[in-house]
């Protein structure tokens, strides 16, 4: 099966989400140009069960071993040798590993360098057309043995962006809260703002207010919840209009407080908030 399309369509985030979620197995293929004066550029995304095991510009499978050599770790008479001993189901970088030819804190920096970075600069990608083939063998000469989730890569590509036009349109709502969908015990690492944020979702207190109690400005707040709603940990809840009164001719915003049980109940939380400002509105008649 094949699926094509392009990120103007289909953002990164939400088909990182699809591939994760789904353990997909396959090749996604990215075909992008940063100035229309220059050639498309490619870059191959290897996915094994929703892990992201290696990004390569070429399937020539060359691009690892290239690198290995490049750094003096092995010369490249040593690595032909060893890649025709390497058994066909093994990840070379892993081979190699327990043939005592790499230690395992090179086939980090290894990793780091073709897999983490890539990703992050995939990320900063305006549009490009995809191709996600899951019937494509994925060559082993490009694996170190190590992989990320591609909900993992989502969170790590989405923190380092700083250009989100291309996501605007995406960003929650200021005046919409936010719902854990995972309660209880987190299955990502979250930063400090996230996890704050992450906190607060009980599904009854906006971002704008949820800004100002942070002293953040809103985009930040929307930036952060659309990470925490991109790997799956949180949902935007729309929030239904405040009621408003008038105090010696000054507007008042009737903010709803959340209660210990709709910190539990992210349902109750949403019927809570209506019910206080159905109240207001009528007390304001």
């Amino acid at each position: 099966m094949a699926i094509t399309s392009s990120l103007s369509e289909f953002s990164l985030p939400e088909l990182f989400q699809f591939l994760d979620q789904g353990s997909k197995t396959g090749l996604l293929t990215l075909r992008f140009q940063l100035d229309p004066s220059q050639e498309p550029r490619v870059r191959h995304a290897l996915i094994h069960q929703g892990r992201i095991v290696a990004v390569t510009k070429r399937l020539d499978q060359q691009c690892l071993l290239a690198m290995i050599c490049q750094r003096g770790w092995i010369s490249p008479e040593v690595i032909r040798e060893q890649v025709n001993r390497c058994p066909a189901n093994i990840p070379i970088g892993l081979y190699l590993k327990t043939q005592g030819f790499l230690q395992p804190e090179q086939l980090r920096l290894l990793f780091h360098a073709q897999v983490l970075q890539q990703v992050c600069a995939l990320f900063r990608l305006k549009d490009a057309r995809f191709k996600f083939d899951s019937k494509a063998t994925l060559p082993t000469t490009e694996m170190t043995g190590l992989s990320l989730s591609a909900t993992e890569a989502t969170l790590m590509g989405l923190r380092v962006l700083r250009d989100w036009r291309s996501l605007a349109d995406k960003l929650p709502e200021p005046t919409s809260a936010l719902s854990r969908v995972v309660i209880g015990k987190r299955h990502l690492r979250l930063d400090s703002l996230e996890g704050r944020l992450w906190q607060l979702a009980n599904g009854s207190v906006p971002l704008n207010t949820i800004a100002s109690q942070f002293k953040q400005p809103i985009e930040i707040i929307q930036q952060t919840a659309f990470r925490l709603i991109s790997v799956g940990l949180v949902a935007e809840v729309p929030m239904i209009a405040p009621s408003r009164s008038r105090v010696s001719g000054d507007e008042v915003l009737d903010v709803t407080v959340p209660t210990e049980s709709s910190k539990d109940n992210p349902g109750q939380a949403l019927s809570n908030s209506f019910v206080q400002n159905l109240l207001g509105f009528l007390r304001s008649k």
